[in-house]
């Protein structure tokens, strides 16, 4: 996420990350188009989650304006994130994962000079700044918590109770859900790479 990869499998590995965050982004997209007017504002908000991790994992870096420019499109996201917090509670992890990429794009503005390297290894991401040890270690709490949960989660929703292919018509709305939590799971795992990189 941190501009162009040094080694051939750093690079494999980051445009792997690309087109599962991208992937990811066009399920929650199409969902966003398909979804009632209740459902439309959170599928809009992954999708656009989706791409921009896309877009800040790419190992080509970002440009001048490119940080910038995510750094503004997440503070928008969290202001909507915050209007969706009247609907449900639930919204809330919309509203912690835009802060999150916006905190990273912040990150990436910082020239590296300003940015102290620690032994921990802060400070040294790849020419930009670094992100708040404390800060960028809660994320990673929140975010392991998140797909820790996310997956048994998935797992408990497959069960083996019902077929996965079939005639049966009545499997479509269970695969068309179990789709959806593998989406946001593959967008959790998603920002925790990308938040180790800090």
């Amino acid at each position: 996420m941190h501009g162009p990869a040094t080694s051939l499998p750093a690079s494999v590995s980051a445009w792997l990350l690309v087109l599962l965050c991208a992937a990811s982004g066009g399920y929650c997209l199409v969902r966003a188009g398909r979804a009632g007017r209740g459902g439309r504002g959170a599928a809009a908000g992954e999708a656009l989650m989706g791409f921009g991790m896309a877009v800040m994992a790419a190992p080509t870096g970002l440009g001048a304006w490119g940080s910038p420019v995510l750094l503004a499109v997440f503070c928008g996201a969290a202001l909507h994130a915050l209007w969706l917090l009247r609907e449900g509670v639930h919204h809330a992890h919309h509203l912690v994962g835009s802060l999150a990429m916006a905190y990273m794009a912040l990150t990436m503005t910082v020239p590296a000079a300003a940015a102290p390297t620690t032994a921990t290894g802060y400070g040294t991401g790849g020419g930009h700044g670094a992100g708040l040890p404390l800060l960028t270690g809660a994320l990673l709490l929140y975010f392991a918590g998140y797909v820790l949960l996310g997956g048994a989660r998935l797992v408990a929703a497959g069960g083996g109770t019902r077929p996965l292919t079939g005639p049966d018509a009545s499997d479509a709305p269970l695969k068309s859900a179990e789709l959806t939590r593998a989406c946001r799971l593959a967008m959790g795992i998603g920002m925790l790479a990308m938040l180790l990189t800090l």
